[in-house]
Parts: C-alpha cells; sequence; structure tokens
C-alpha cells in the first residue's frame, strides 16, 4: 500500500505525538519550544555584538537574514493557510495553545535554522550543536501537537535558505 504525502505527513505526526507523550516529554517539549522564541536571537545578538570580536557579522548577517526570512515567512503561512494539527485533526487535543492557527511553515523552526546557519557561518566549530538544538526545537513543536513534520521541513528549509540567500549577497 502506498501512502501519500499528506498521509506520510499524518502519520510522522501521530508517531511523533505519541512517542513524546508515551516517555513523557511534553514539559522538556515546551521548554525546548520556548528556546526558540525571536526575542532570544535578539538578546544573544546583541550580547555578542557588544562583547565578541565576531559580533558585529553575527548580528548583521541575523538582522539580513530575518529581515529575509520574516516576511516570507508571513507570506507563506498566510497563502498556504494550513490548519495547525491540534485544530484540524478531529478527536486530537495537543494540550498546547499556538500563537496562530496555521502551520506551514513552522516559525519557531524557520528562526531556529535561521540561528543555526548563521552560527554556521560566523562560528562554525559550534555548527553542530546548533543545528542539533534547531532540530530539537522544530521536534519539539511536532511533539506539542501543534505542527506537522513538513511544516518542521519547510521551516528548516525557509531559515537556512534566507541565510544562504543573504550571504551571497553581503558577504
Amino acid at each position: 500500500m502506498r501512502m501519500s504525502i499528506s498521509e506520510l505527513d499524518k502519520y510522522w505526526f501521530y508517531w511523533i505525538v505519541q512517542f513524546s507523550r508515551d516517555n513523557q516529554l511534553s514539559p522538556a517539549a515546551k521548554r525546548v519550544s520556548a528556546t526558540g522564541d525571536g526575542h532570544y536571537y535578539v538578546y544573544l545578538s546583541v550580547a555578542l555584538l557588544f562583547f565578541h570580536p565576531h559580533g558585529q557579522q553575527f548580528f548583521n548577517l541575523m538582522l539580513a537574514s530575518f529581515i529575509v526570512e520574516f516576511p516570507l515567512y508571513l507570506l507563506l503561512k498566510n497563502s498556504i493557510r494550513r490548519h495547525r494539527p491540534c485544530h484540524a485533526l478531529a478527536g486530537f487535543d495537543s494540550g498546547f495553545q499556538p500563537s496562530d492557527k496555521f502551520s506551514l511553515p513552522s516559525g519557531h523552526t524557520a528562526g531556529a535554522f535561521v540561528f543555526a546557519s548563521v552560527v554556521n557561518v560566523v562560528f562554525p566549530s559550534l555548527a553542530p550543536i546548533a543545528f542539533a538544538w534547531a532540530c530539537f526545537v522544530g521536534s519539539s513543536r511536532i511533539a506539542l501537537g501543534v505542527h506537522y513534520p513538513l511544516d518542521i521541513m519547510a521551516g528548516a528549509g525557509l531559515g537556512m535558505g534566507s541565510v544562504i540567500l543573504v550571504e551571497q549577497l553581503i558577504l
């Protein structure tokens, strides 16, 4: 039996959510997800700007990348208008309230991958840690029931693609 992409997306969504619930990972998922909130990028970028020799490069690349990523994220999310699994799947209760009703792409994941990609450019030795963290942020969004796996892949692609584009233009 062949499954459609949509069916695979739902299958993996349910699998990840069930795994998270079976292993009582929801509290950890909430904490990891919160680390992907946008204000942390501002705090860290400004701190590096003032206290690290490569802070200016990091700050500039982060700012320019988010100037590209954020409008694209809003355009995609409000054009595609894919409802979040916690709103679209009958009988599914996520126990977590997202900030809006659309899921594709994942903004938390896009932001996390912008950050990880900028770390890769400016501090390449820290890139494995940054990308692992970005993957955990994306996975946490599925575990919380607010995104499908394809939303996470789209967010990761948007985040990395924004940095690649900006890097080609300003570096």
